[in-house]
């Protein structure tokens, strides 16, 4: 919805903004997948790793031998196994197959794959209680067209208990047939959007700039470590059926896109994350619009806590929410305005998030940076997605009835924070063309991005760190970049 409504306060409460203090990051995120209409599958064993050192052993989707995966929006890896498997991007209305293959060890007995919201028929396999499975060593064929657009999960249905909890679970993103054709962006000119369609949905409403995908679930050691001693015990068919006990449930590793902080903000497809491809880094420069797409894929409900701004809901489960017997067309969106999404089990969640500094009641862009402001009046109706641009400079959407405004605290002497040569420079967004007090002997300001830094994370304490160390876990940074700073969601 276009400004995201001027409704959508970037002093949003408890908001973590930390300005210039923060070491360059280049690794960014987008949604990275692979894309097609035939996809071929195998769950199997690896290993993945934690940042307390802790190899763990898991099952996941990955991309069968053989099958060469076209990937969107660019090039990636898709290994034979990945926590979470693969995002796979679709079109609405175009029927896709997925072909699974059992890889697993043989004492884990059949598998399958859910696909949660559409219509599936399954080929081949073996009857299970939900649907067809595969057998050990062989494949089970699953057909159906997404017939709405959306974010959506998909994960085992076979002895779901252990197979979710080991890591066989994964994504689908279901672009629109007809997105809106009434978008404009905010992205740079000479910048490539990696966005994978102009709106979430066939409607106005939800254009976008940015989208990122978060997978949220966990792991308890002990159910891995009791699956891979009977899968160790048990090498050669018939084996017994696997009977860990998965209660009681008592997580140590909380995972967003299967790794955790500090993993989870390095790049997409890094090599030293052979299994766990995927990141969670999100930056924006101000005024863009984020899709977030949200996906509880563990046992527990988390709390995801975003900083910075509230933001609004677009869909659940890809079920799009609208106004009822609208007399407007397209009829008008109704989500709420919230600041924490929970993940539940399963449950997808579409929203759109932004950040313009309104309400900070300070200059984001400092005195001393030379700018101006078209000084627009605020919109009558903030809600009226054409006014995007309303109260706002088109260049970087400064908030301009703060336009001007010093910051409310005494910004600290460059001789007490500069750590040696190094100074992060000062509260404001970008590198500022004087500073309010004179660098150390032969310090420079190196973080010439400056931008802010916004907390994003489980608001559950316990799940923001990794085997009871804090940090870690289920937390990662939005940045808030400078609109003089180049995004390449690639690095």
């Amino acid at each position: 919805m276009t400004n995201l409504m001027t409704t959508l306060r970037a002093a949003a409460t408890g908001l973590l903004a930390i300005a210039s203090l923060l070491p360059v990051v280049t690794a960014h995120a987008a949604v990275p997948g692979i894309t097609g209409t035939n996809f071929a599958i195998t769950a199997s064993a690896e290993y993945i790793s934690q940042p307390d050192g802790q190899s763990i052993y898991s099952w996941g989707y990955g991309c069968s031998t053989g099958y060469a995966p076209s990937f969107a929006p660019f090039p990636g890896v898709c290994p034979l196994m990945q926590l979470p498997g693969p995002t796979l991007i679709v079109t609405e209305g175009t029927p896709i197959t997925v072909k699974l293959t059992n890889g697993l060890p043989v004492a884990a007995g059949n598998t399958s794959i859910l696909f949660p919201g559409f219509k599936v028929t399954a080929s081949g396999g073996v009857d299970g209680q939900m649907t067809k499975e595969a057998a050990t060593g062989s494949s089970v064929t699953y057909t159906f067209t997404p017939n709405r657009p959306g974010t959506y999960a998909y994960y085992s249905g076979t002895q779901p208990d252990l197979q979710i909890a080991m890591g066989l679970y994964g994504a689908v993103i279901v672009l629109p047939s007809h997105p809106a054709t009434t978008c404009t962006s905010n992205i740079q000119a000479g910048t490539t959007s990696y966005q994978l369609a102009a709106s979430a949905y066939d409607h106005a409403g939800t254009c976008y700039d940015r989208e990122y995908l978060f997978q949220f679930s966990e792991i308890d050691l002990r159910v891995n470590q009791a699956a891979l001693a009977q899968v160790q015990a048990c090498l050669v068919a018939p084996c017994p059926p696997m009977t860990v006990a998965t209660e009681p449930y008592q997580p140590q590793y909380f995972l967003i896109n299967g790794r955790s902080m500090p993993d989870v903000m390095d790049t997409s497809y890094a090599p030293n994350y052979a299994h766990q491809p995927y990141n969670g880094n999100p930056h924006m420069h101000p005024g863009d619009l984020m899709l977030m797409r949200v996906i509880g894929q563990g046992r527990y409900q988390h709390p995801f806590h975003f900083h910075g701004n509230h933001a609004r809901i677009l869909a659940r489960d890809g079920d799009l929410l609208q106004v009822l017997n609208d007399s407007v067309t397209p009829a008008r969106l109704a989500g709420p305005l919230l600041f924490t999404i929970s993940t539940v089990s399963g449950q997808s969640v579409d929203a759109l998030f932004t950040w313009t500094g309104e309400n900070l009641n300070w200059d984001v862009y400092g005195r001393t940076n030379p700018h101006t402001c078209n000084g627009k009046a605020l919109s009558a109706d903030p809600n009226d997605p054409t006014q995007r641009s309303a109260g706002f400079d088109p260049v970087t959407h400064e908030f301009c009835p703060d336009h001007g405004k010093a910051i409310p605290v005494t910004p600290p002497d460059p001789n007490i924070v500069a750590n040696g040569l190094w100074y992060g420079g000062t509260p404001y967004l970008g590198l500022q063309a004087a500073n309010p007090k004179p660098l150390p002997p032969g310090a420079v300001q190196q973080n010439t991005s400056a931008g802010y830094a916004y907390m994003w994370h489980s608001h559950n304490e316990r799940e923001i760190t990794t085997n009871n160390v804090f940090p870690g876990g289920m937390m990662m940074m939005m940045i808030i970049d400078p609109p003089s700073e180049t995004i390449d969601e690639r690095l």
